[in-house]
């Protein structure tokens, strides 16, 4: 089992950054492919980046040129350096787990077994 914590979040206003980290446990990191996802209110959880085990990282077209996966496997951490922030991504921003997932299946949510508790993101206008 995967534990995951998510740190970072805040209250931003428009145009601003935030990076979010997440800190893994349980497993070997380097197995694991890390995904992060949101959930606005009343909205389903959607899909926002992964930085898979073989090293690929994906994008939501959404946030493609304004964020940035990285990940340290020395210190089992995923980082999402958030720029260009707008009102409409605030959200709950989840942090997930795969082990050895293939990369084409890096967005699909049901994909990922392991969730952190997710760190609050507020933009403001």
């Amino acid at each position: 089992q995967v534990q995951l914590v998510e740190s970072g979040g805040g209250l931003v206003q428009a145009g601003g950054s935030l990076r979010l980290s997440c800190l893994a446990s349980g497993r070997p990191f380097s197995f694991l492919s890390m995904g992060w996802f949101r959930q606005a209110p009343g909205k389903a959880r959607e899909f926002v980046a992964a930085f898979t085990w073989s090293g690929a990282t994906y994008y939501s077209d959404s946030v493609k040129g304004r964020f940035t996966i990285s990940r340290d496997n020395a210190k089992n951490t995923v980082y999402l350096q958030m720029n260009s922030l707008k009102p409409e991504e605030t959200a709950v921003y989840y942090c997930a787990s795969a082990v050895l997932l293939d990369d084409s299946n890096s967005n699909l949510l049901g994909q990922y077994k392991n969730w952190g508790r997710g760190t609050q993101v507020t933009v403001s206008s």
